[in-house]
């Protein structure tokens, strides 16, 4: 198989996984709906709002601000936002899924290589965040061509690789910070590979320069930390993921591998990518809650490299005559099993259920159920991001407790009312749309989220009440004032 194949069939493979089934039935969640938001907000509307929240994805929103100023005006009208929005990161997975296939081959060999891409794209979270419109796939993708940059430069220590692996891991860093942990992971296996000291030398030159052009970030960044104060501890499935690819990657990393020989060896790279980035996060997360697998989705190339490795071992023609019929159909078993296995996972990343909630259906349901002039509230005052992508569909609403709108207060979800001015306006309205958490999600207990709630319990009833994925949309009315609404 030529050395060109080996990359691209992986990639090929990867760009066809995140195009099946992108538009998600045209359902985004909301932290799609930010970025939707935010990319279709001013550069310097952006900047005023960077001020003062989500300065960590400052250069992804500006990043898609200047995607959708050509997309909207091309492509809008016959894809629409949700293929908009995940376009970058299906050519970015696809991207990074060619540069894990050139790190097998480079360590390892063509086989090893072609397998670690296979490996790669077939990854349920990899699909996952293949189609999501935030910047983790970008992020993957530069650690992973940062990776390569780095074996290169150890085999052959020149300047250029040296500043080609400080530009791509700050351009990584700089869409999420945690890309950062990355380089405890490179600098390990340069420490594995015992590399010469002029190797240690330039790594730690290239990691402090990462580190330094990051600082004014992070430090900056420190005054928005509210923003993953949600974060509590780890998700329990995330954590079991992490803790299956672990398991099986240490038992990959124990097969007898033939390795081309270079200054850095597949286990010296593969095993620090697949465990440091995600146990330092998980340390870090002791001190301030801070870990969400997607902020170290990264550390599934090491688990890829690995497995790629072990199954071109594993599955290398007989010696001698070649393969043997027994084996080939072994062999053509093992795969139709694997994505029989897979294939109900994948299926369900492509449906609205597969995330959190669902912007869109919230939007239609409001539209569906509230009449003009009705008063429209959001509770929490976060889920005002519902409205974000589909403006049209609370035309005519009025929201009774906004004091300013998102773009007006440079916030992503704009600004409040006082409690008491809430229910003043509260009980000059006669039907009233709550657009809310569904049941059992913990109540905010600040003053307007306070008055929101005792108004409804005590001057108004419920007419109607739908749940939809991760929203529930209530109407609410006067006494007696039910039957006019739909």
């Amino acid at each position: 198989m030529a050395q060109g194949a080996a990359v691209l069939m992986p990639a090929g493979l990867m760009l066809f996984l995140g195009a099946w089934g992108i538009r998600r039935q045209d359902a985004i969640w909301r932290d799609e709906a930010v970025t939707y938001d935010m990319a279709h907000r001013s550069l310097a509307d952006l900047w005023s709002t960077l001020l003062h929240v989500d300065v960590v994805h400052g250069l992804y929103y500006a990043l898609m601000h200047v995607w959708f100023a050509g997309y909207d005006a091309t492509f809008r009208g016959a894809f629409g936002d949700a293929v908009g929005l995940r376009l970058p990161s299906v050519a970015a997975m696809t991207v990074a899924a060619a540069g894990v296939a050139l790190l097998g081959q480079r360590l390892v060999g063509r086989r090893a290589g072609l397998l670690a891409g296979f490996t790669f794209a077939l990854i349920p979270v990899v699909q996952q965040y293949a189609q999501e419109g935030r910047s983790y796939a970008m992020v993957c993708a530069l650690v992973v061509w940062a990776t390569y940059v780095l074996v290169l430069a150890a085999a052959g220590p020149r300047r250029g690789r040296w500043l080609g692996y400080t530009a791509l891991m700050l351009a990584a860093c700089l869409l999420h910070e945690f890309a950062a942990l990355a380089l405890p992971a490179h600098g390990a296996a340069v420490v594995l590979a015992r590399l010469p000291r002029r190797v240690l030398r330039s790594w730690l030159l290239a990691s402090a320069a990462v580190l330094a052009a990051l600082a004014p970030l992070a430090v900056f960044s420190t005054r928005q930390s509210a923003q993953i104060s949600w974060l509590m501890w780890p998700d329990p499935l995330q954590l079991l993921t992490f803790a299956v690819l672990a398991v099986l990657g240490i038992a990959c990393a124990r097969v007898r591998i033939r390795s081309r020989g270079g200054p850095i060896g597949l286990r010296a790279l593969g095993v620090p990518l697949l465990l440091l980035p995600t146990l330092l996060l998980l340390l870090l997360s002791h001190v301030e809650p801070a870990y969400v697998d997607r902020y170290v989705l990264y550390y599934v190339v090491g688990f890829a490299l690995l497995a790629g490795a072990a199954l071109a071992r594993l599955l290398r023609p007989a010696d001698g005559r070649g393969q043997t019929r027994g084996r080939r159909l072994r062999r053509a078993i093992t795969v139709v099993l694997l994505l029989a296995v897979l294939l109900p996972v994948n299926v369900h990343l492509r449906s609205p259920d597969s995330r959190v909630d669902d912007v869109t259906a919230v939007a239609h349901t409001v539209r569906e159920v509230s009449e003009p002039g009705d008063g429209l509230l959001f509770m929490p005052s976060r889920r005002r991001i519902w409205r974000a992508t589909l403006p049209r569909d609370f035309r005519g609403l009025h929201d009774l407790a906004q004091a300013e709108s998102p773009l007006a207060s440079h916030t992503l979800y704009g600004t409040e009312r006082t409690g008491d001015v809430i229910r003043d306006r509260m009980l000059t309205a006669r039907r009233i749309v709550v657009a809310g958490d569904p049941d059992g999600q913990p109540a905010d207990d600040n003053d307007q989220e306070i008055a929101k709630r005792s108004t409804l319990r005590t001057a108004f009833e419920v007419c109607s009440s739908r749940e939809v994925r991760g929203a529930k949309i209530t109407v609410y009315a006067r006494p007696g004032a039910c039957g006019g609404g739909r």
